[in-house]
């Protein structure tokens, strides 16, 4: 056999054997609420190792603009919500498989301030004093950690009166990331997220009066890879996933 007929058999047989390796490979796209970041992106390769057909990329914002990024149209296989209001929407409009849906991690509420703060809170009403003059909370229509700040102070009387202070954020992070900087004086975020930055915040306050912090996980009814999304959501229950979720701080739902 001549050496171009050669060379021109060995590049067909390489492409046929190629062929169905780029049919197998899956992309899996995971929309998480942001406070996932850091543990998501630790169980990624994870779950890449134990299903090598299949590559992960996150997609991590406040629940709902993730809900909204969904709702038109955007190529999500699993929704992680940061709360059940968020999750129940996406169930309403019949965006999600229903049989999938579980809550997989919860969380805790904490009011933090900057590391150096020499503001002293020893109770949520300490936040009308003069000296707290910039308070970061999430936007209460689409970021989840407000909703449960707007439970909080309303329990305690104290929405309308802090109301002036009141600095919104577009994420949970992004009012982490305020009171890192000491941008504000204080700022209501998870748990998880202040142990992120704990060497730039402090934890002053674990209120109370909100609804359970609990994340839901399910299935999108537009995935085109609804095998690979469960087996996604499946991974999360196993014991190296269960490991890293409970290193960044989230407990059992």
């Amino acid at each position: 056999m001549k050496p171009s007929r050669r060379l021109a058999l060995c590049v067909s047989l390489s492409a046929a054997l190629l062929v169905p390796l780029a049919a197998q490979a899956a992309q899996l796209t995971v929309s998480a609420a942001a406070s996932l970041t850091n543990a998501f992106n630790e169980i990624g390769p994870l779950f890449e190792k134990a299903t090598p057909d299949t590559t992960v990329q996150f997609n991590f914002a406040a629940s709902g603009t993730l809900l909204q990024q969904i709702t038109q149209g955007a190529p999500v296989d699993v929704f992680a919500s940061a709360d059940q209001a968020t999750m129940d929407r996406a169930e309403a409009a019949k965006l999600i498989v229903d049989a999938s849906r579980r809550n997989f991690v919860s969380n805790s509420l904490v009011l933090i301030e900057p590391i150096d703060s020499k503001i002293k809170l020893d109770s949520l009403d300490d936040l009308k004093e003069a000296a707290v003059k910039r308070l970061a909370i999430g936007k209460v229509e689409t970021v989840p950690v407000g909703r449960y700040t707007q439970q909080v102070l309303q329990g305690a009387g104290l929405w309308d009166a802090l109301a002036s202070k009141m600095i919104p954020a577009d994420s949970v992070r992004q009012v982490l990331d305020y009171v890192g900087r000491g941008e504000v004086d204080a700022g209501f975020v998870y748990a998880t997220d202040a142990a992120v930055m704990a060497d730039k915040v402090k934890v002053v306050l674990t209120p109370q009066g909100h609804a359970p912090v609990l994340y839901p996980i399910a299935v999108i009814e537009a995935s085109s890879n609804k095998d690979g999304a469960q087996a996604f959501i499946d991974f999360l229950a196993t014991e190296p996933a269960q490991a890293v979720l409970a290193r960044y701080g989230f407990g059992k739902p």
